[in-house]
């Protein structure tokens, strides 16, 4: 595939800075990246899974912060060919490798140490007004759909007593991702490493269909005077020893 245009972008979260370029269609990193990022833990020589991992930038902070091998998986096509240009830019090509597909379908009997669960978690309806995930890779008709998908198929790809950094919200169905997660890796298995709420877009708190997954229960907005803001939280899930 071509490259198309780019512009640089500046990390300057954990392991940064660095500069990566992003070309249209592919997923800016995000306020939930950078929340990810700040509560991730990758000890030296670990072997790390991203999935969905976008323009790369968390399987590049994996790498920064030591991992021996990091593996990214995504379902855009042109995200894949733009974070491999990236990895080659960075000098982490021989660490980092981007695979097309869903999840950890591209990855058949490769384990890791962590997982990195960043996966689209927006209800569809939210996704397609917002503009949020380009290509319209959102996370299924409550959110929660892609999150638990992405829950079941880590079982076997994560190595005993490895870990699963899963992030939440309030804008999707929180509820089923941990109630997946708590069935998945036991109720003692999982802690709560951060905890930020971020205010929600003029246009996306204004319109019809937030408002109706309020009404229903699929979302829990905050008001604040005029304003809704979402509660965003990030998870370490750890799987039982051998």
């Amino acid at each position: 595939m071509d490259a198309a245009p780019t512009h640089e972008y500046t990390w300057d979260g954990p392991a940064g800075p660095f500069s990566i370029h992003l070309e249209e269609g592919v997923f800016v990193p995000s306020s939930t990246s950078r929340e990810l990022a700040n509560g991730l833990i990758i000890n030296p020589g670990e072997d790390v899974i991203d999935v969905g991992s976008g323009s790369g930038v968390l399987s590049f902070v994996a790498a920064r912060l030591g991992a021996a091998r990091v593996y990214g998986t995504e379902v855009n096509e042109r995200a894949v060919a733009c974070a491999q240009r990236n990895a080659e830019a960075l000098g982490l090509a021989d660490r980092v490798e981007f695979r097309l597909g869903s999840l950890f379908e591209p990855l058949e009997g490769v384990t890791a140490d962590v997982v990195i669960g960043d996966v689209s978690g927006i209800p569809d309806e939210i996704a397609a007004m917002s503009g949020w995930f380009p290509g319209g890779f959102s996370g299924g008709p409550t959110g929660a759909e892609v999150p638990v998908a992405m829950l079941e198929a880590a079982r076997v790809h994560l190595r005993p007593g490895g870990r699963l950094y899963l992030p939440t919200g309030s804008i999707q169905d929180e509820g089923a991702v941990l109630r997946a997660a708590r069935a998945i890796f036991g109720e003692g298995r999982i802690r709560q490493l951060r905890e930020r709420l971020f205010p929600l877009p003029g246009k996306v708190a204004e319109a019809a269909v937030v408002r109706r997954l309020m009404d229903s229960g699929v979302v829990s907005l905050i008001r604040k005077g005029s304003r809704l803001l979402w509660q965003l939280r990030v998870w370490e899930c750890t799987a039982p020893p051998a």
